[in-house]
């Protein structure tokens, strides 16, 4: 067998699994499945169809998912770099496509980190609604922020904040939430066995309660109506049927929503709440059976990992068509402080557990009768501008972030003195033709576009308010990395293409100086070659250069830059 699995969860395996366990053991002798997922806010799927740099197969629960070869290195490729893909273990692309997020929503990734989801819900929403993504990790908000700019988000807000703080300020706001618990992580250890040897330091009951506080914070969070998808990457019932059916015994207003049992995914098993709790199964029985309309991803049955996942429909007082347990029925209903994290390096498709990230979770308030306060979507819209500039400073001359604000501190420049709005506003209408949508924010130096009223996120640790803009320096506003890689060609005054197959591109990430011919900087009409050009990799945009007299000076940040051979 690959990997040497721990004796006690083997031997509880066996008693959950019975004549089914030893097809469980021999998925350890196959080697993980790698996958890919596009990133429809960058690209078609029909221009990458076109232009794919592997040979890939489609994964069956996610159209924009694919198997990658074994022994093919996704990340060791230009398109990585300018977040035309981001690389995802397959079955951890299954809650996002059951929360079935629509563009116009408001969904929250309660624990992002790094972002894997974050970026797939982003791709749903296509720019339109509200995307808050959370970590109470604040080292992991850096890969979670850099995934989110990289891959060009122009509609999120990145918090580092506990969910009760997060349900203060958003009190029944979002239409999506989604739970990918911090859990035992036993899904995991095929594909990382490090997963084996922290298994035995972090307990299922340690996950419990930290589960059982997340999911009770999320009820305060969510909308009427609204729908919860609660994930893990673990097997243990405790954590998964045992946990939904404590859930629903405490929230009647909630029920789960049907999960179809194809493309390998398997029923949730209340009878192995009644098997290994029997005082938890006796306390939930009016409920446990929901638990089987959840779905569990075997390694064994469907090429990934394992993963368990609820999708939990809250009722808003109208009567929904459920069987006898309470399932719904198929078809019954269709489907602050400011941070600078920019320099930092990303470790690839960390998936979410309690051995990769160890959190202690405030208590949430639990109440059984809640009075839903329903925030109209009005008030919000004013709260986030309609588009105009508020201009809106950090307290007492500092940002954020804690730091004394720049203003003042340019050379031979009065700061004091600059309109930091005024300078942003010409450099886009100098340089972009980019709808901007939401408030302009700074923070100190930094401006941003916020689809979040600053009001709302007063108090809270904010890593990002918004889509990063750029800094206000000496009298002179410079785009953000993050601007450009949320561009298209058609949105810059100046762009020049570089290609992915003769290395031009490739001298490019890693920060080199390029000598570019005037003649290939392409031009808006009005508009000279010499000063900011948007970079882009066969057509996809990758950073900043600034161009003069046949040079390309390199904008490509040093914490971004391509370090491989």
């Amino acid at each position: 067998m690959g990997v040497k699995l721990p004796l006690i969860f083997a031997e509880r395996m066996k008693s959950l699994l019975g004549d089914e366990f030893e097809q469980f053991m021999k998925s350890y002798d196959q080697s993980p499945h790698a996958g890919l997922r596009v990133n429809t806010l960058k690209i078609s799927m029909e221009q990458f169809d076109e232009i794919a740099p592997f040979d890939l197969r489609p994964i069956p629960w996610c159209e924009t998912g694919f198997y990658v070869p074994h022994g093919v290195k996704p990340g060791l490729h230009p398109y990585y770099h300018a977040g035309l893909y981001y690389i995802q273990e397959p079955s951890a692309m299954a809650p996002v496509e059951l929360l079935q997020v629509e563009p116009g929503d408001r969904v929250l990734d309660l624990c992002a980190a790094p972002g894997g989801k974050t970026t797939q819900i982003a791709a749903k929403l296509q720019g339109k609604g509200v995307l808050v993504t959370n970590d109470i990790h604040a080292e992991r908000t850096k890969a979670l922020a850099k995934n989110v700019e990289l891959y060009g988000v122009r509609n999120a807000v990145v918090l580092n904040e506990s969910p009760e703080r997060i349900a203060n300020a958003f009190p029944h706001y979002f239409d999506k939430v989604l739970i990918d618990a911090p859990c035992s992580g036993e899904g995991m250890f095929r594909k990382d066995e490090d997963m084996v040897k922290s298994w035995e330091h972090h307990s299922v009951e340690k996950c419990v309660l930290m589960q059982r506080d997340i999911l009770e914070t999320a009820a305060r969070l969510l909308a009427p109506g609204g729908t919860i998808v609660y994930s893990t990457c673990t097997f243990a019932p405790e954590e998964n049927e045992a946990m939904i059916a404590e859930f629903l015994n405490v929230n009647r207003d909630f029920v789960v929503r049907d999960i179809p049992e194809e493309n390998g995914f398997a029923p949730g098993r209340p009878e192995w709440v009644r098997q290994t709790m029997p005082e938890k199964a006796e306390e939930t029985e009016a409920v446990l059976d929901q638990t089987r309309g959840t779905a569990r991803l075997w390694p064994h049955l469907l090429e990934g990992e394992g993963h368990y996942v609820a999708v939990l429909q809250h009722r808003a007082g109208q009567e929904l068509e459920t069987d006898q347990s309470g399932v719904v029925k198929e078809g019954a209903m269709e489907y602050g402080q400011v941070v600078d994290v920019s320099n930092i390096e990303v470790e690839e498709n960390k998936d979410h557990s309690i051995a990769a990230s160890s959190i202690a979770m405030t208590k949430a308030d639990r109440k059984k009768e809640r009075l839903l306060r329903i925030e109209s979507r009005e008030s919000h819209d004013r709260q986030a501008g309609g588009g105009k500039s508020s201009g809106r400073q950090g307290k007492k001359g500092k940002d954020h972030g804690g730091r004394k604000s720049e203003r003042g501190q340019g050379r031979g420049v009065d700061q004091a003195s600059i309109d930091p709005i005024a300078v942003y506003t010409q450099f886009m209408k100098e340089q972009l033709e980019v709808e901007l949508v939401g408030e302009t924010v700074c923070y100190g130096d930094r401006v941003y576009q916020s689809l979040v009223g600053a009001a709302r996120l007063e108090g809270l640790k904010v890593i990002r308010p918004g889509w990063f803009m750029g800094t206000i320096k000496n009298g002179r506003f410079v785009p953000s990395h993050p601007l450009a890689c949320a561009l298209n060609a058609s949105e810059a005054r100046r762009s020049v293409n570089l290609s992915s197959a003769d290395g031009e591109a490739v001298r490019y990430l890693k920060g080199e100086t390029l000598n570019i011919e005037e003649e290939r900087v392409v031009l808006k009409a009005d508009t000279f070659a010499k000063g900011y050009v948007l970079v882009c990799v066969d057509g996809y945009a990758a950073g900043w250069g600034k161009w003069l007299d046949g040079v390309l000076k390199n904008e490509y940040p040093a914490g971004w830059r391509w370090t491989s051979v």
